[in-house]
């Protein structure tokens, strides 16, 4: 065999071995990767499913699709129970997926961050994520952490000039949010900030169930002159009875979100709440196609809207100021 032909075969095998890994990493981009998703709500809440929806469809129009090279690892209803969010993130962990959505919870992000340093992490509607530790810095957050922060810590002091707003002779407004919750701490600040310019007596009102959230509104209502605002996603979770126990109790309400307007709440007024979970699926792509989480900068909302309801209103005997209705995104009647 000539040296001319020896020199020929052994370049076809390196060659061939050359190409090897490159097949192996285009067989390793096919695989299908893992999302997993800890999630505040019920299953079969309306908000939750349409929420679910926004994200998977905002995917895969990124080239993503659920069951063909995307599979979605959701962890429903954890709510603002932090044993509950603990035992699901420590769950969603053990799967190891290429990436872990948490939604609507600092509570659920630092759980999960407590549960791996390594699996990218993007978080959803998160209050304050500075303030809370779960990143460093917004632009730059490094580590395996990113994601869109919920509402600037001043939203608690618009939300109560709100309820001055609609409420003639506010005298005293109660904060309410879910205990264990520790991205409230910047909107209470604001709102007690609020509270003094407006001569209204400002009520921190932490809850654990719905005994405590009934007992807190019918103190509320004892006297003219109480108003309430809700505010995270264990109020979210629990806004069936709130709502409620605000219609029987004559307690005028701001919410943060319009499906509790939807469902027979006051006033409304926070981000749209379809647009971050759309907008979260583009850092997810990024993620999966090789960016690191730490490069990505923590995004806030950009589209706000503000929900009436005028039979919410009648039936709790308010006239609409028109500073309300001209600004309103929508008014239901």
């Amino acid at each position: 065999m000539s040296i001319c032909l020896r020199r020929r075969e052994f370049i076809a095998a390196l060659g061939g071995a050359a190409a090897w890994p490159l097949a192996a990493r285009a067989q390793q981009g096919d695989r299908v990767r893992r999302i997993g998703m800890l999630l505040p709500l019920d299953e079969n809440d309306p908000i939750q499913k349409t929420a679910f929806s926004a994200f998977t469809q905002a995917l895969a129009g990124l080239g993503w699709t659920d069951g063909r090279n995307v599979r979605m690892d959701p962890r429903w209803g954890a709510g603002g129970d932090a044993s509950r969010i603990q035992a699901l993130a420590q769950e969603l962990v053990g799967l190891q997926p290429d990436i872990i959505m948490t939604v609507g919870s600092t509570l659920a992000t630092a759980a999960v961050q407590r549960e791996t340093r390594t699996i990218p992490i993007v978080f959803a509607n998160v209050p304050d994520p500075v303030v809370t530790g779960i990143v460093p810095r917004l632009n730059r957050p490094g580590g395996n952490t990113t994601g869109f922060g919920l509402l600037e810590p001043s939203l608690g002091g618009k939300w109560l000039q709100l309820l001055s707003e609609i409420t003639p002779g506010l005298k005293r407004a109660a904060i309410m949010f879910g205990a264990d919750n520790p991205g409230a701490v910047a909107y209470v600040s604001s709102f007690e900030t609020a509270a003094r310019s407006l001569k209204v007596v400002p009520i921190p009102a932490p809850v654990h169930s719905d005994v405590e959230i009934e007992r807190a509104i019918i103190a509320l209502g004892r006297e003219p002159g109480g108003g309430l605002v809700a505010m995270d996603a264990f109020t979210a979770v629990h806004r069936a009875p709130i709502i409620s126990a605000a219609a029987r109790n004559n307690v005028p309400a701001v919410y943060l979100a319009s499906f509790f307007v939807r469902d027979g709440g006051l006033l409304s007024y926070g981000p749209d709440p379809l647009d971050t979970p759309r907008r979260a699926a583009s850092y997810v792509d990024r993620i999966l196609r090789g960016e690191k989480p730490g490069d990505l900068p923590v995004q806030f909302p950009t589209k706000f809207e503000m929900i009436v309801n005028l039979k919410t209103a009648k039936a709790l005997g308010l006239a609409v100021p028109p500073s309300i209705l001209l600004r309103a995104t929508e008014v239901i009647e």
